[in-house]
């Protein structure tokens, strides 16, 4: 894992040279910031937020290469919510794809894999009732 963030940040530098076209993803943190605007996570009806993660290689076209492999779900997940997050993240890549990598981008990470982690944990709610005991009072 610590050589997949090592080389993203390498790629990172190494792309970060050419100025990118409106739109472009010319560095790895627009590519992960164009990923992140794709995800939609399943609603609390559905399913229980869990975070997952997700190893995918683009070509150069900035089309998937392979096939995206799930290597992290929370441990406490149910086997519906997993299902929901991986249906989640497959659609979020499919909105995604292709990636209009710019020039230099696309040879920089052409075959290389990049681990996205989606992380969805919604606040708690607050309790709707008042405690008696909570309130001031004046005596």
């Amino acid at each position: 894992m610590r050589i997949l963030i090592a080389a993203a940040s390498a790629l990172a530098l190494f792309a970060s040279s050419a100025q990118a076209e409106d739109g472009q993803v010319n560095t790895i943190k627009d590519a992960l910031a164009k990923l992140y605007s794709c995800w939609r996570p399943p609603p609390p009806s559905r399913a229980n937020p869990i975070d997952i993660t997700v190893i995918v290689s683009f070509n150069r076209a900035g089309e998937i290469l392979g096939r995206p492999r799930i290597t992290y779900e929370s441990p406490g997940a149910t086997d519906n919510d997993r299902l929901q997050y991986r249906i989640a993240v497959m659609e979020t890549l499919q909105r995604c794809t292709p990636m209009p990598f710019t020039e230099s981008m696309a040879g920089a990470v052409a075959g290389h894999p990049f681990s996205i982690r989606f992380h969805n944990v919604r606040p708690t709610p607050k309790p709707t009732e008042k405690q008696a005991w909570l309130l001031p009072r004046t005596l």
